[in-house]
């Protein structure tokens, strides 16, 4: 498939391809949407077996953030970078600073955040490059790490879940495998083990899992037999595609909802979980709560008010579920459908539609 049809294939509006030869920076930059605002996503920065992995990811990841916003009822597009490379190896401030000044090019249509393979630090260190940075720390003006917002949206997204499955929030004595209990995962677990579930931890790092069985008590799985342990909610918190064709015929839970973005690995993932009997909560509604905490970063500083949007999410699940239920639907269809009527009811004038390839040095 040619360049072009590849990124106009899902809407994109740009996709800029990074390069600065003094650092090393190799990084994309995709816009997917700005229809209801400026395209807001984190930089990912991590190793891919080529660039075309590269490319793919931060298409499917910029797509989903565009979703995510509409779904969370935000006045934000979607848009994703990637840094391609391993950060333990050749994360540099020249580098950070390279990467920021390309985002500062954009003049605001991208506004990156903290992902995968990037901190709060990092955010710091880019907001001397560039206006156009979130989630960097307080004494800087941001609203700080995400992370803490992202675990509390899944609580919510499971505890409506509990409500539609199991008659009511309340998640005591039920079993939830967390898989990746990075940032994320471990703040998640901490949650409920408040709510008095049962957590189970598991992760590709030994000293990550290692952390989260001694500070919370918790029982732990390998990595590779995570999504098979019997539970009754398996939630994924580190990369996605981890819910495939395959695996699906070994998943031993009644519920899926997780942080990770991009969980089914495929399309069809989503009506063969219905034919399994179980209930996924779609990513970008549970995980959406970093996002609405950065989108209220954006306008207020008033953390009361963004923990009050993020419990909204709750409100959000139940009735995606409620109306996949009525309908014989997959909760992933419905989704979708409630983000596109935002997207097709909401006009912004601008740069939508017109889908472009940037590339530029340094």
């Amino acid at each position: 498939m040619h360049l072009f049809d590849r990124i106009a294939g899902d809407g994109h509006e740009e996709v800029v391809f990074c390069h600065d030869g003094a650092s090393g920076l190799r990084a994309i930059i995709a816009v997917h949407s700005t229809q209801l605002g400026p395209a807001l996503g984190g930089v990912r920065f991590r190793s891919y077996a080529n660039e075309d992995d590269a490319l793919e990811d931060v298409l499917a990841l910029s797509r989903a953030m565009t979703y995510k916003a509409a779904v969370a009822g935000l006045d934000l597009g979607g848009g994703k970078a990637v840094i391609l490379g391993d950060p333990a190896l050749i994360k540099t401030e020249a580098l950070l600073r390279a990467y920021a000044r390309h985002v500062e090019r954009l003049g605001g249509s991208y506004l990156t955040a903290e992902d995968v393979g990037t901190t709060q630090a990092d955010m710091d260190l880019m907001r001397q490059e560039t206006r156009y940075v979130t989630g960097t720390s307080r004494s800087l003006g941001g609203s700080g790490d995400p992370s803490a917002a992202t675990a509390l949206g899944v609580l919510q997204a499971m505890l409506a879940l509990a409500t539609h499955l199991w008659g009511s929030p309340d998640l005591r004595g039920r079993r939830v495998v967390v898989s990746g209990v990075g940032k994320v995962g471990l703040a998640l677990a901490r949650h409920l083990v408040d709510e008095g579930a049962v957590v189970v931890a598991s992760d590709v790092d030994e000293a990550v899992v290692a952390r989260a069985t001694s500070a919370l008590g918790l029982a732990s799985v390998p990595p590779e037999q995570a999504h098979a342990a019997e539970c009754d909610i398996f939630s994924p918190c580190a990369l996605g595609g981890v819910i495939t064709p395959e695996r699906i015929s070994e998943l031993r839970c009644e519920a899926i909802v997780g942080a990770a973005n991009n969980q089914l690995a495929e399309p069809q993932c989503a009506r063969l979980l219905v034919e399994a009997g179980i209930t996924f909560v779609p990513d970008y509604v549970a995980n959406a709560g970093g996002i609405i905490n950065i989108a209220q970063e954006l306008v207020s500083h008033r953390r009361e008010l963004a923990s009050t949007r993020v419990r909204t999410i709750f409100d959000t699940t139940m009735a995606v579920l409620d109306e996949a239920k009525t309908e014989g639907a997959s909760p992933t269809n419905v989704a979708d459908r409630m983000a596109e009527r935002r997207l097709a009811g909401y006009g912004r004038s601008g740069r939508a539609g017109a889908a472009r390839a940037t590339v530029t040095g340094g």
